[in-house]
């Protein structure tokens, strides 16, 4: 218990003068501040209508409801179970998002390697040697060579009094965020990726079955003609129109084939497959189902919303801390060092009390010239502070334009989608009156063929609308502050990789 107070003692006055400096201490540099956006409560100019107002059948028409924004799994508005399961496969598979995923705990990892530098740093210490000490130093009676132990433990630590140590931890938590926004982005991305090749399949699909549905028409025409020809009522030429016409229409399958597979190719990539060794379930358009509401994000929510304005918001304040970083470097660094050792000639007595040895050091260092290096450091951290605030600003208005474009879209994609519904309902009708009307000998076959023209393209075109107002619709989603779900495995510090990873592979991990 003597030995322990003497200790106590002896660092009373150490620990004192630490716990004052560390009390006193201040942070200099500047404090993060959100640059000012204009943000207001629309999108849009005010006046303008609203998506699909009035236009569009009640299956396919949507509104933009401002609110919260999208919860939870946005593409579950789809309400396609199929949709779903692609996209959760997506999540969990895809390697882009591991490597995010990857990176993000990284970053977490080197928050607790800048966290570090605020506490001291305690060591233990022990060795043997051998010592002679000369004449010269010790006079005549010098010792002659002996052995020597010695163990203690050794505290260092810096005054962060300056709170530079507080501003590198700042910036490890900033670029962590950064990182955390890009997984959001990475995962946000993805989700909107599958979403759009799966539109892209399920449309290709059914324009491949309205193109087949015509050629099945085609052959019923030149079966018709062929009748008309051999019963003398037509002439020969309208045999060779008719295969012509069928002969042209032939010639839109390949090329949606082509358009089919890529988009199948596509997906399985982002699913972590090879083409070769995966194959897509049956999805028709069918299946999905535009919702009635699209949830925006007032502008003011955007803010929090957005993974690339969460990230740029995250560089912002790396920037910020980085200025106070390079401050502190312009003054003097304060250090403090003890050691409490013991060392004896003879293992016995190693740890007695005459043994015991204790120093307590303090430290100054200060910049007296270094050609202007650290001016120049900060003045080059004050500029890329300048640089990111700019950047900031930008992602913020450029998020509320890409809004603004995706709302205009959807109210043009209605408008196009009704008048295309339109067309196509016309075009039937006058390919059922061509066709009569050529059955009973009123007009020749080139009306009905270009009715039939007419109506191919109507119903080509309404398809082409209706992927459209998906797409943009995707579109409108992830720009307005699209969330996924977070699962367990995606909160940081636990990673997971993908299937076939070198993680799951190696049984060393």
């Amino acid at each position: 218990m003597a030995r322990a107070a003497r200790i106590i003692r002896h660092w009373r006055g150490g620990l004192a003068m630490l716990a004052i400096a560390v009390l006193g201490g201040c942070t200099v540099g500047p404090a993060f501040h959100r640059p000012e956006v204009p943000l207001g409560t629309r999108y849009r100019p005010p006046g303008e209508r609203v998506p699909g107002e009035q236009l569009a059948p009640t299956r396919l028409r949507e509104r933009a409801a401002l609110g919260v924004g999208p919860s939870g799994a946005w593409w579950r508005l789809f309400r396609s179970q199929q949709l779903d399961a692609l996209v959760r496969q997506a999540l969990a598979d895809n390697h882009d998002v591991a490597a995010a995923r990857s990176a993000l705990a990284r970053s977490r990892a080197l928050v607790a390697v800048g966290a570090s530098g605020r506490y001291p740093v305690v060591g233990f210490n022990a060795g043997t040697g051998r010592k002679k000490y000369g004449a010269e130093f010790l006079g005549p009676n010098a010792f002659a060579p002996f052995s020597y132990l010695a163990a203690g433990i050794s505290v260092a630590y810096r005054l962060d009094y300056l709170g530079q140590e507080r501003r590198t931890v700042q910036r490890s938590r900033a670029l962590e965020q950064y990182q955390r926004s890009e997984f959001d982005a990475a995962r946000l991305m993805l989700t909107g990726q599958v979403a759009s090749e799966a539109v892209d399949i399920a449309t290709a699909r059914a324009e491949i079955h309205a193109v087949r549905s015509l050629l099945r028409e085609d052959h019923a025409n030149l079966r018709l003609v062929r009748a008309a020809v051999a019963a003398g009522s037509e002439p020969q030429l309208d045999v060779l129109t008719a295969q012509t016409q069928l002969a042209s229409d032939a010639t839109l399958l390949p090329p949606l084939y082509q358009k089919l597979t890529t988009a199948q190719h596509a997906l399985a990539v982002l699913l972590g497959r090879t083409p070769a060794t995966w194959r897509l379930p049956g999805l028709a358009v069918g299946q999905l189902h535009l919702p009635g509401r699209v949830p925006v994000a007032l502008p003011s929510l955007l803010l929090k919303r957005r993974p690339d304005i969460l990230a740029a918001e995250a560089q912002l304040r790396a920037a910020t801390a980085a200025v106070g970083v390079a401050t502190a470097n312009l003054y003097p660094q304060i250090t403090l060092s003890g050691t409490l050792s013991e060392a004896a000639l003879r293992p016995v007595h190693l740890f007695d009390a005459s043994s015991l040895g204790w120093s307590l050091i303090s430290g100054l260092t200060a910049p007296l010239f270094e050609g202007g290096k650290l001016h120049a450091e900060r003045r080059a951290a004050l500029d890329v502070l300048h640089e990111r605030a700019d950047l900031y600003q930008q992602v913020v208005i450029g998020a509320f334009g890409q809004v603004a474009d995706a709302l205009d879209a959807l109210r043009h994609d209605a408008e196009l989608r009704a008048a295309q519904a339109r067309a196509l309902a016309l075009s039937r009708r006058r390919v059922h009156l061509e066709r009569a009307s050529y059955q009973a000998g009123n007009t020749g076959l080139l009306p009905v063929l270009d009715a039939q023209r007419q109506r191919e393209r109507a119903e080509l075109g309404l398809l082409g609308a209706e992927r459209r107002q998906y797409l943009d619709t995707i579109g409108l989603m992830l720009a307005a502050g699209g969330r996924v779900d977070a699962k367990p495995t995606d909160r940081p510090g636990a990673l997971t990789a993908p299937r076939g990873s070198v993680l799951r592979s190696s049984p060393g991990f």
